[in-house]
């Protein structure tokens, strides 16, 4: 495996270059430029995070969702309440959001508080989304022991009937949260491992930012 592993290439994107001078003071207006290039560049999929978070031990977990939203205030993102990370989330409110855009060489980094939006936000978040998105949501049981697949999707094909019938149906475990950031990382990846890392930390004036070694 490590032979393997070794053989594989790395950094192989093409970076489209980065300027950490001309960065602007806010790092979502970054952000959202980054993100736009991702886009540009046809990145598969660049709305897609890792969300790390922490239970009340301090025990490490994180998986990757799908980014729903930017914000002044932060990124959102929704779950369910039976989730590990609701869980995690409502004994530890931090968290971490990482993107990985191979093709342009990229990596952000976020890290801060989560914030649950509330009621209403999550109701719009799950209402706004597809019917075949709302019944799986619907007719899941988060972490609980399986039997079979058969029994997952006959109880997808149930939930999807239900969201076809009532349109207007909200499932009452559907969160949407916020990630705040305090410290926000861009990492810029080049071929002579000089990559380039610009690092934002939210003070009682703004933002600052600075370079730090990679």
């Amino acid at each position: 495996m490590r032979d393997l592993l070794r053989s594989l290439p790395a950094l192989s994107g093409t970076s489209p270059g980065f300027d950490p001078d001309a960065a602007p003071d806010d790092p979502l207006d970054l952000f959202a430029a980054w993100l736009a290039t991702a886009v540009e560049r046809d990145v598969p999929e660049p709305h897609a995070a890792t969300l790390a978070t922490a239970d009340a031990d301090g025990r490490p977990s994180a998986r990757v969702l799908v980014l729903k939203d930017v914000g002044p205030e932060g990124l959102a993102f929704a779950t369910d309440a039976r989730s590990t990370k609701a869980a995690d989330l409502a004994a530890n409110p931090r968290a971490a959001l990482t993107f990985w855009w191979q093709p342009v060489v990229r990596q952000v980094r976020f890290a801060g508080a989560a914030r649950y939006l509330g009621d209403d936000v999550s109701a719009a978040d799950y209402l706004a989304r597809s019917p075949a998105s709302r019944a799986a949501a619907a007719g899941v049981r988060p972490g609980e022991p399986l039997g079979s697949v058969d029994e997952l999707r006959a109880a997808m094909t149930q939930a999807r009937a239900r969201v076809d019938d009532d349109p207007g149906f909200v499932l009452p475990a559907w969160q949407a949260w916020l990630v705040v950031p305090d410290v926000v990382e861009f990492w810029q990846g080049a071929a002579d491992r000089a990559h380039v890392r610009l690092v934002y930390r939210r003070t009682s004036q703004g933002w600052s930012r600075g370079l730090v070694w990679p």
